[in-house]
């Protein structure tokens, strides 16, 4: 399975990333919305995407919008991974299409039990 990690931070994609890769996943990074959005635009379209809310030139709840206005990503997941933590955001990303959330700081244990909730686990 592969997953799009998206976030401004390199330390905090190398750490999901290395998350991820242990989980099963084959990881695909993108440091900010727009970037990501050109690298799904040009496909393979991932089974799951770990979207970080705060970035420069497109946020990831931007990002969110943009894809669940296009066809193709219908079957995407996305689960935003953040230090919002206001359930007026939450409720927000949810309302936009992502399919789950995760507040920053977080463990593998989390990550994984956020991946059983939406079926998204290798193996």
């Amino acid at each position: 399975m592969r997953v799009f990690v998206v976030d401004d931070s390199r330390a905090i994609r190398m750490m999901i990333g290395r998350i991820m890769a242990e989980l099963g996943f084959q990881v695909t990074e993108a440091a900010h919305g727009r970037e990501a959005l050109d690298k799904l635009r040009a496909g393979p379209v991932p089974e799951l995407a770990l979207v970080d809310w705060n970035m420069p030139e497109m946020t990831g709840f931007e990002l969110v919008q943009a894809l669940r206005a296009d066809r193709r990503f219908d079957d995407l997941r996305i689960v935003m991974v953040t230090t919002e933590t206001e359930m007026t955001q939450v409720a927000r990303a949810l309302e936009a299409g992502a399919n789950e959330y995760i507040m920053k700081p977080f463990t593998k244990d989390v990550i994984r039990e956020k991946l059983e909730l939406l079926a998204v686990l290798p193996g």
